[in-house]
């Protein structure tokens, strides 16, 4: 990732475009609060062994692209801002992408736009490894399977309203889309405040 010179507004990302698709990653899956408790929505794939990430194909063979859209209704329908956004995301979801890559490209570039974050996405040419890669790239640190603790470690973990906060508290590491439904406009001063 390039920053801008006041490492608020990147003006590139680098999305890695070379390496191999990795299971029970955020590459097919995401968090939003609901109102029991956290639920994991997830893009099912067709698996195959040592597939590029810009080579997995997404699994329609069950209704689960209706189930997320109605766990989204149900989670947010009371936010602020979810009516506003939604049917400009659900057509971004039914125009149901064949590849995984082209599903988070196209989800990336609405997030991106509606929280106002500006900034050029680029795939890599070639593989970097996370271990050679530098301070700012953030793969191995971000997974699942493991604690997430780089907001904290760098001081910026901060609270935003959640429609479910008075059940939970805030509930952290969350998708985007839970900071975009539940503050719209104002994500982006979140995000500066970061």
């Amino acid at each position: 990732m390039t920053l801008s010179p006041d490492r608020v507004s990147p003006s590139t990302v680098f999305l890695e475009a070379c390496e191999n698709y990795q299971k029970q990653s955020y590459r097919n899956r995401c968090y939003i609060l609901a109102g029991d408790g956290v639920q994991m929505l997830q893009v099912p794939v067709v698996h195959a062994e040592s597939m590029r990430i810009t080579e997995v194909r997404v699994d329609y063979s069950t209704p689960w692209l209706v189930r997320t859209q109605r766990s989204l209704d149900a989670a947010y329908y009371t936010s602020a801002y979810y009516e506003y956004y939604r049917d400009d995301l659900f057509a971004r979801m039914d125009e149901k992408p064949a590849l995984l890559w082209d599903w988070n490209l196209s989800l990336a570039k609405f997030l991106l736009e509606k929280t106002g974050v500006v900034c050029r996405l680029e795939s890599t040419a070639y593989f970097v490894s996370p271990a050679t890669a530098g301070p700012d790239d953030y793969r191995a640190d971000i997974h699942p399977k493991r604690a997430d603790t780089v907001l904290s470690s760098l001081g910026l973990e901060r609270p935003y309203f959640q429609v479910f906060a008075d059940r939970f508290g805030f509930t952290p590491n969350l998708s985007v889309l839970d900071l975009l439904f539940n503050e719209g406009p104002d994500s982006i001063l979140w995000l500066k405040k970061l």
